[in-house]
């Protein structure tokens, strides 16, 4: 394994942390106002620091690629080690998921907003209105996946080096990338390009409403939505 040399470590940090910044701040934007960016930005310090300690230089991956996965990681490990979110928050989340899966499981197809408040019993206004109070929470973690930290399983590790993996984990990696993969491409158009430009083109909310000429809290409202639908797809999937 060809490590990043003790004399490239400062280059690299210093070439790399306004990742952790983009990063943070991408993800406080829709966080109540008591968490402090300052909390995740350094918690995105700790997961660069280990990126580059971890990098593999010989695998033909590109270290802003493996870095930006690390970070954004460490950081959503931070907030939920904060337990900031209420009970309140949780349960609208979970009625929103089920709403989404259980429309589509009748449907057999993406669900639309007027069914999902039809099937909430509220207005479109009010469910546009829940779909932003929880979008800090429209995140998966590796249990949505059907993994967990406690067997053992590191995505970054099999991204990084499939071949130095255990054999199963590999197994099972792919398996879930391809179901991942499959849970996108069926979204509606306008969710899939907001889900490319926000992950792979790391555009931010209100870069991405110029793009699409539509609101920066319509695209939170939206992303929210997105990510409920993919969670309540993927539980059923694996």
């Amino acid at each position: 394994m060809q490590t990043i040399v003790k004399l490239d470590r400062d280059r690299f940090l210093e070439e790399n942390i306004h990742l952790v910044k983009i990063i943070a701040y991408q993800v406080a934007v829709n966080l109540p106002p008591h968490i402090d960016v300052n909390d995740l930005i350094s918690a995105g310090t700790i997961g660069l620091l280990e990126s580059i300690d971890r990098f593999d230089t010989g695998k033909g991956v590109q270290f802003n690629t493996y870095a930006s996965i690390r970070i954004r990681g460490a950081i959503m490990d931070e907030l939920r080690s904060m337990d900031w979110m209420t009970r309140s928050m949780r349960d609208k989340s979970n009625q929103l998921e089920k709403a989404y899966g259980e429309i589509e499981r009748r449907t057999g197809r993406p669900a639309e907003s007027e069914e999902v408040a039809k099937f909430l019993d509220i207005s479109a206004d009010e469910l546009n209105s829940i779909l932003s109070q929880v979008s800090a929470v429209s995140v998966m973690n590796l249990e949505d996946l059907g993994m967990s930290h406690d067997e053992g399983m590191d995505i970054l590790e099999c991204i990084k080096d499939p071949e130095g993996a255990d054999p199963m984990t590999v197994v099972q990696f792919n398996e879930i990338k391809k179901k991942v993969a499959e849970a996108v491409e069926s979204l509606p158009e306008k969710e899939k390009l907001i889900i490319s430009l926000y992950y792979y083109d790391e555009l931010t909310l209100k870069e991405i409403g110029k793009v699409l000429e539509i609101t920066e809290s319509r695209v939170c409202q939206l992303h929210s939505q997105t990510m409920h639908r993919l969670k309540a797809r993927l539980k059923k999937m694996l």
